[in-house]
């Protein structure tokens, strides 16, 4: 692996970047990157680890910040700079609910001494390896092992000085073969975020109803094949191993959509199946509602997303938590029982920086919106 240096680019148009990557033999070898994200081509391109084995369609944690290694739990940090400055004047609690291996975590209690730090995360792996990487806080960080919409049975209303949400799945979660996460390495059909719930991506592939396949497809992964490769599992089953699953639907899409295809033809069917497993957006509205009713005056909401149907409902709950007028007619005052309880912090979503996308360009696909707690409803 190549130490992150710096790379002088001549100005050029049929490249957006170029990076150094590890070669054969432990030779260096520069290569092309077509980032999207990239108006200009930069004129200089920080170079460091090489990109995760998972893509972005899984749903992974891309960032640019230094990796992190906590027992099997290993990845980096999306925005790490963006969230900690949120929170630069905050004292008290924040709320991390999707703790992972604790990077954003451990900025948080490295940059601000006078907060502390409440992790909550389903995966009792990732408990595990964020309490031994940050028992060095003491008793400034402690973790539960719940869902992020159980966020009440953990913290008192008008409590908290700001809750942080990293959406999506975690690398270490996709490149563990025995959880069955992702497409690209023989495992079980599992997909479950906590080893203590019931459903599998087993269940869903073997008993679901072909127009319910189609449905979660369609939902939640934007999937034009969905026809195809709904009927595609239904004739192959019974399925037990990610690689039938793949196999399966590699089949099921034409040949021609398969050549334009930039990623693997599997990679929204798994995420859609993830999506359904662990009900990712149907508790995610529920947990927002959740963390604004934690929050006290001044205290701040920061949300990580990572594909529309995330985004999408975070950008409405913004919404109407901040709404000052009546919906769909802003040129009216607000009427007197509306309760406006966030206000923007910005208009939109903000994306990772050029030299994040350059480090790692798959981050292209994160979106962080944020909120500040006002006082009424309190």
């Amino acid at each position: 692996m190549t130490s992150p240096m710096a790379i002088t680019i001549a100005k050029q148009t049929t490249v957006s970047a170029i990076a150094l990557f590890p070669g054969g033999h432990g030779k260096p070898q520069l290569r092309p990157f077509p980032f999207t994200a990239h108006r200009n081509p930069p004129m200089c391109l920080l170079a460091g680890e090489q990109p995760s084995r998972a893509d972005s369609g899984d749903g992974q944690r891309l960032q640019h910040h230094a990796s992190e290694h906590a027992s099997g739990f290993s990845h980096s940090s999306v925005m790490l700079a963006e969230i900690v400055a949120l929170f630069d004047d905050s004292e008290g609690c924040i709320v991390d609910a999707t703790l992972g291996a604790g990077g954003h975590a451990e900025a948080l209690l490295e940059a601000h001494p006078r907060i502390s730090v409440i992790g909550l995360d389903r995966d009792r792996a990732a408990i595990a390896a964020a309490t031994r990487r940050l028992a060095r806080f003491g008793d400034r960080f402690v973790a539960h092992h719940v869902r992020f919409d159980d966020i009440s049975t953990v913290v008192e209303r008008g409590t908290c000085s700001g809750v942080i949400f990293d959406l999506g799945v975690s690398s270490p979660q996709l490149d563990h073969a025995d959880r069955g996460f992702s497409h690209r390495f023989e495992g079980p059909l599992d997909m479950r975020m906590d080893d203590t719930d019931s459903l599998t991506a087993a269940e869903v592939v073997n008993t679901y109803r072909e127009h319910e396949l189609v449905t979660l497809l369609r939902e939640y992964a934007d999937e034009r094949h969905a026809k195809r490769i709904a009927s595609a599992i239904v004739s192959a089953r019974p399925l037990s191993t990610t690689s039938e699953l793949a196999d399966v639907v590699v089949n099921a899409v034409p040949a021609a959509a398969r050549r334009r295809q930039q990623r693997h033809p599997a990679m929204r069917t798994f995420q859609a199946v993830r999506i359904e497993v662990n009900s990712e957006l149907d508790l995610l509205r529920p947990a927002l509602e959740s963390a604004v009713d934690a929050l006290k005056p001044g205290g701040r909401i920061a949300v990580l997303s990572y594909h529309s149907g995330e985004d999408r409902i975070v950008k409405q709950l913004l919404r109407d938590e901040s709404r000052t007028s009546p919906k769909g007619r802003p040129d009216l005052p607000p009427p007197p029982d509306m309760v406006t309880r966030l206000r923007l912090l910005w208009s939109g979503s903000r994306q990772p920086g050029d030299i994040e996308l350059s480090a790692n360009p798959r981050s292209a696909s994160a979106r962080l919106r944020a909120a500040e707690r006002t006082e009424q409803g309190l």
